[in-house]
This record gives C-alpha cells, structure tokens and sequence, in this order.
C-alpha cells in the first residue's frame, strides 16, 4: 500500500508516531488527573446508575431544552458507531489481542475526561434570542486563557478542525461499500442515497439527532450485545486462556500466528489507545455541544450520564473484539470490516442482509452526530453563510472520500482526531479548576 501511495504512508507513519507517544501520554495523563484527584469518581458514578438516573430527573425539572436523557442517547448514538464493530477490530488483527486490555485503560481514564468537558460545556453554556442553550469548546476555550489573542485563536482552529472532523467520511465509506457489496445496485446510487439522508439527518439540529438516535440506539445497542454474548457463550470454556492471552500480549506482544502478522506490546498500545478514543470520542469534544442543550441545569449531573455513555461504547467495543478472539477470527488474515460478520455467519442466517442494516444503523447516528456539530462550528465561524458552506462542504467530501481505501479514510480521520483532542484537552487543563466532582446525590 504504501509503494502505491507514499502519501498516504506518511501520514500513517505520524498517526502511528503520534497515538504511540503523544496521543496516548495526553490521555492518560489527563484521565489520570481527574481519576486521582477525584478519588475515581467514574466508579462511584457506575455502580449509583439509579442514584445518577434520579438526580439528572430532579436537575432537569422546569429547565428548558431538550431532555436529558434524549441528549444522552443523541450523544450514545455519535460514539456507538462503526468504530465500535470495524474499527476496534483492526487494534486486534494488527495489534494482537493485547489491544484489547488498552481500549479498556484508555476508556476507565477516558471516563472523566468525556465528564469534564461536558461539565465545562454546560456551565459555560449561553443561551441565544430563542432561549436555547449553546455550549462546547468553542466557548469555554475563550475563557481557559488569559491571552486575548489565545481566547480568540485557539477556539477558532478547534471549531475549523472540527468542521473538518464533523464531515465522518469513514464511516460513509463503510456504509457505502457494505451496502454495495450486500446488495445488486449501483454504487452510485446507494452513494446518493445514503448521502441524502445523513444530510437531512444532520442538517436537522441536535433535536432531531436527539429524536433519531433515542429510537434507534437502545434497540441496537440491546441486540448486537447478546448476539455477541450468544457467540461467546458458545465457546465460554475458551474465554478463559482469551482473557489471559488479552493480559499478557498487553504486556508482551504477540507472536505470529496463521494470517497474524504478530505484534508489540507498543503496536497495542498504540492501536488500543487510538481505537478507544476514536470510538469514544475521547477528548474530542463533540459531546460536549450534543449535550450542553440539555435541560438539565446541575452541570455534573449531566456529566455523570456521560460516564455511562463511555461505559456502553466500551461495552460494545468489548463485544466486537471477544466475538473474533473466541471465534479466531482474527487470526485468518480477513479484513476488519468483513471479521464481525464472518463470525456471526459461523451461527446465523442470513448474516449479510443482518449486517448491513446493523451497521448502517451504527453508522447512520453517527455520521448524523458529527455533521450536526460539524454545522454548528462552522456557523460559529461564519454566521452569515456557514451553513450553506458547510452542506456543500459535506456534498463534496462525501462524495470524493468514498472512491478511498478505507485504511486511507482511517488514516485521515485519526489524525484530525489527534489535533481535534490535542486543543480541546489544552483548553480543559487551563479550566481544570473548573471542574466539579460532586458527591451528594450518588449519597441518598
């Protein structure tokens, strides 16, 4: 690949310098902040769920906005994608099953830095004419420095690198070739089709996103869950040594093995920690403007839902990745985006068709998420005429990237992410005072 477009080998060979050193380094060092100074407040928020349900009810009484909990699935329905069922998979058939066990770290970290920009997102929030709430990095970044030129810099690359980010061309491409290969109609017309409705999906505002995703999200989440614990359960007495395995090539790296090429322990690092945060939306900052039109008016309450939201990602991400260790898998050498599919057909029927639709729906909310704040980015910038910019923007991208590899898309999408995080994580240190971890409802 790389003899075919030295490009494109470049740039994987930054992603690969930057998730091994830097990307990974940021996260956990600023997951480990919050973590330690909290007294791991993720774990006390995750095992208070019904605590936690009832506070952000109370929080929300008589608040305007959308509800709380409508934006939570809006939010799940941005990070439970593709990356989760195709993307995950790649940090195994590359990494080794070692990646598996630093998706896990990175996510635990991961947990309150998703609650700290979403508290900071809601504080700061403002409300416009109509009385509806704005929030997200594009606002709290001009209160996290001192510097009247940084207040009005960095907040303005963040929300470009966002506009950019918000156009998620890998999962177009995925869902257009799944769909294609499923089934007889030309290419070209399930390009336009899928690109009409993810337009009309995204250009609908966090209302309608909100609407989407809450009918759609619970009853993937639910089914693609115990088809996966189905499979397991089939070779339940081989988790064990899995697990095991998981562990120790954390630590170790993995030898190589039929169609796995092997792997180090940094390779699984690396690809773990990338693969967590792409599917997560680690530091990434998106959750933070999805979830600031809340009606919710205690900011960590709101937050605390937001722990739950990396929680089920992880959950998922986990499902994906044991279905192809138990099954093997990921030691024949298939491509990533076809292994969850091949391992579900080992047990049911008429897994093509099923597959398509799941990941469509997977992918559908989250290409819908991402080019809703991707708009409301560019309409920060340019007020005037950001929108229809921003449509024609999406129009075009989608339409070129989806005659790409899928590696190549990747590629692009990790490290636009990387400087996405890197800014957003910047501003979120400079306010870390800010942020309040509160323990009186997770108490009654």
């Amino acid at each position: 690949m790389c003899s075919i477009d030295p490009l494109f080998c470049i740039l994987s060979a930054i992603e690969s310098f930057y998730w091994s050193y830097i990307g990974f380094s940021v996260v956990l060092a600023a997951g480990m902040y919050f973590s330690f100074r909290s007294g791991f407040y993720q774990l006390k928020v995750l095992a208070h769920p019904i605590r936690t349900i009832k506070a952000v009810q109370k929080s929300s009484e008589g608040g305007g906005g959308i509800s709380p909990f409508r934006v939570y699935f809006a939010s799940v329905g941005g990070m439970v994608g593709l990356g989760n069922i195709v993307g995950v998979v790649t940090a195994v058939t590359l990494g080794g099953p070692g990646a598996l066990f630093w998706l896990w770290v990175a996510s635990l970290f991961g947990m309150l830095i998703k609650y700290a920009e979403i508290y900071l997102g809601m504080k700061f929030r403002i409300n416009d004419e109509e009385g509806r709430h704005h929030g997200g990095p594009m606002i709290y970044l001009r209160k996290a420095f001192r510097s009247p030129f940084l207040s009005k810099v960095v907040p303005i690359i963040y929300c470009s690198l966002l506009a950019i980010y918000g156009v998620e061309i890998y999962q177009f491409v995925v869902i257009t070739d799944i769909l294609t290969d499923t089934t007889s109609l030309p290419r070209i017309l399930i390009l336009l089709s899928v690109l009409t409705v993810t337009l009309y999906g995204g250009f609908g505002g966090i209302r309608r996103l909100a609407n989407i995703s809450t009918a759609l999200m619970p009853p993937f989440i639910v089914g693609y869950i115990g088809l996966s614990l189905y499979v397991i359960a089939l070779h339940i007495t081989d988790l064990p040594y899995i697990l095991l395995d998981v562990f120790r090539a954390a630590f170790t790296g993995h030898a190589a093995m039929g169609g796995f090429a092997g792997s180090t322990m940094l390779m699984a690092l690396q690809l773990g920690t990338a693969r967590a945060v792409y599917s997560g939306d680690l530091g990434i900052g998106y959750d933070s403007i999805i979830q600031s039109e809340s009606k919710a008016r205690d900011p960590s309450t709101q937050a605390c839902l937001s722990i739950f939201g990396v929680a089920t990602d992880s959950i998922v991400c986990t499902m994906s990745i044991l279905v192809v260790l138990v099954t093997g898998i990921w030691k024949t050498g298939i491509q990533a985006c076809h292994a969850v599919s091949h391992a579900f057909s080992q047990f049911f029927p008429h897994v093509d068709i099923f597959m398509a639709i799941l990941i469509f729906i997977a992918g559908y909310t989250t290409l819908i998420a991402y080019l809703a704040v991707g708009e409301k980015a560019m309409q920060w910038l340019f007020p005037q005429w950001g929108r229809r910019a921003y449509f024609l923007y999406a129009t075009v991208a989608f339409t070129a990237f989806s005659f790409l590899d899928q590696c190549h898309v990747m590629t692009v999408m990790m490290l636009s992410g990387g400087l996405l995080m890197l800014t957003n994580l910047l501003g979120i240190w400079q306010l870390r005072h800010e942020v309040v971890f509160k323990n009186e409802f997770l108490k009654h």
